[in-house]
């Protein structure tokens, strides 16, 4: 009898029941075990988990309909941060607008369903993509992340899970998964996932291209993931949160180079069958734009028809040209020399550009060929001996930058507290170099 009852005991303990769902569990899957016997499996704790957060936070509502929130509207907060790209601004705040008046009379009842509206941006680099899905988010004050598409790679493979990318939104949403799931997620570089030409497929696995797309299909296009909280790749005994992505706008961006010239070869062969007009065949100096693109064009490019299809709205970024970069440096609300005129502020130190100083920060960026991601790399590179001196001269209240500076040929103008004007002594900068 004794034998018998150590057996039973043995099982019992091997085979513990979960005092919540009732499921039988092994000690190791159980985090509770009282005195009395009462028992809690971790799957019951993540839910009691999820249920106590949504109590503890009353002050993270699901996003609700603003009165002021139309298209005009979010046009206005757009220029306010982005300059030039007004095509693409109208069609960026009319796509959200519709795409949020969806989600907020979600549970209006209608016969019609409506779709999810995702975006697509193409454009150069440094023309403003990322920019405007950030200044979007934040007009809508909604959970925002981004994820660069060159970092994923199929399931199984070395790289970062499609999952991960909705990780990063319940962080930025303080893992409020209720937030979260009326987020913003932006994916760049998308057309460096296109499907790769002439690879056996039998043979060699387009890890990082077609394969990314077929992952990434089922979260665009809203279905319920389960994300790994810890990140990384996900394997079958790991606890995962649950989230519903029917709601989440993604808005993807990219380069797309070679696109222009599939659009151009099918726009010759139209032109050569006869069925363009005049009007039609002008040629943009600045490239393609989105009426132009169709979805055999992506297709062309290297994208499966379910992408494209859940990528409805596409619109082209123009380059920026000389004016433009000079507009980005001193005209947005988070315009570079207004940056550093702020930090000179600080130290009761004016900063002022000349015209012709502006003028040939743009000119050196045009030269770097990245738009306007170059602009800030340049105006830090002018001030830095400046801000490494200036702090330790008491006595200075303004600094003029012209184009010399920006060259490299010259140093500044400084103001001393008697109004004197001198130069900023080469000397200094070769020390501090």
């Amino acid at each position: 009898m004794a034998n018998g009852s150590n057996g039973s005991n043995q099982s019992n303990a091997k085979n513990l029941l979960c005092s919540f769902c009732g499921k039988g569990h092994s000690r190791n899957s159980l985090i509770v075990s009282g005195q009395s016997s009462a028992t809690m499996c971790y799957d019951c704790v993540k839910v009691l988990g999820q249920l106590i957060q949504s109590k503890n936070y009353p002050n993270h509502p699901v996003t609700t309909p603003d009165q002021d929130l139309v298209p005009k509207s979010i046009y206005k907060t757009l220029d306010q941060y982005v300059i030039g790209q007004n095509k693409a601004k109208k069609v960026l705040s009319v796509a959200v607008y519709n795409h949020f008046k969806r989600v907020w009379n979600s549970s209006t009842i209608s016969d019609v369903e409506l779709q999810k509206t995702n975006i697509l941006l193409i454009g150069p680099t440094g023309c403003g993509k990322t920019l405007l899905a950030e200044t979007l988010a934040k007009t809508l004050s909604v959970p925002f992340a981004i994820c660069d598409a060159t970092s994923l790679t199929e399931s199984g493979y070395v790289g970062e899970d499609v999952e991960n990318i909705l990780l990063r939104l319940i962080q930025s949403a303080d893992w409020d998964i209720s937030r979260a799931e009326h987020g913003i997620i932006y994916i760049d570089e998308l057309d460096k996932i296109a499907r790769k030409e002439g690879i056996n497929r039998s043979i060699t696995r387009d890890v990082s291209g077609e394969g990314v797309q077929q992952e990434l299909l089922k979260i665009i296009e809203g279905c319920i993931a389960n994300v790994p909280p810890q990140g990384g790749r996900k394997h079958p005994h790991q606890d995962f949160l649950q989230i519903n992505t029917n709601d989440i706008l993604f808005i993807c961006g990219g380069a797309f180079e070679g696109l222009d010239d599939i659009v151009a070869k099918r726009a010759t062969t139209i032109d050569q069958m006869g069925f363009l007009s005049n009007t039609q065949k002008k040629e943009d100096n600045r490239g393609i734009t989105s009426t132009q693109i169709t979805p055999e064009d992506l297709l062309e490019f290297g994208f499966i028809p379910e992408i494209v299809g859940r990528l409805p709205v596409v619109t082209q970024l123009e380059s920026l040209d000389k004016e433009s970069l000079i507009q980005v440096l001193k005209e947005p609300k988070n315009a570079i020399i207004k940056q550093y005129q702020q930090l000179f502020h600080i130290d009761n130190i004016e900063l002022e550009f000349t015209d012709d100083a502006l003028e040939a920060a743009a000119e050196m960026a045009l030269t770097h060929n990245t738009g306007a991601r170059s602009l800030r790399y340049i105006i830090e590179n002018t001030l830095l001996d400046v801000m490494y001196e200036l702090p330790s001269m008491k006595y200075i209240t303004k600094c003029v930058v012209d184009r010399d500076c920006i060259n490299g040929t010259g140093t500044p103008t400084l103001t001393d507290n008697s109004d004197v004007e001198f130069k900023l002594p080469s000397s200094a900068i070769q020390q501090s170099a």
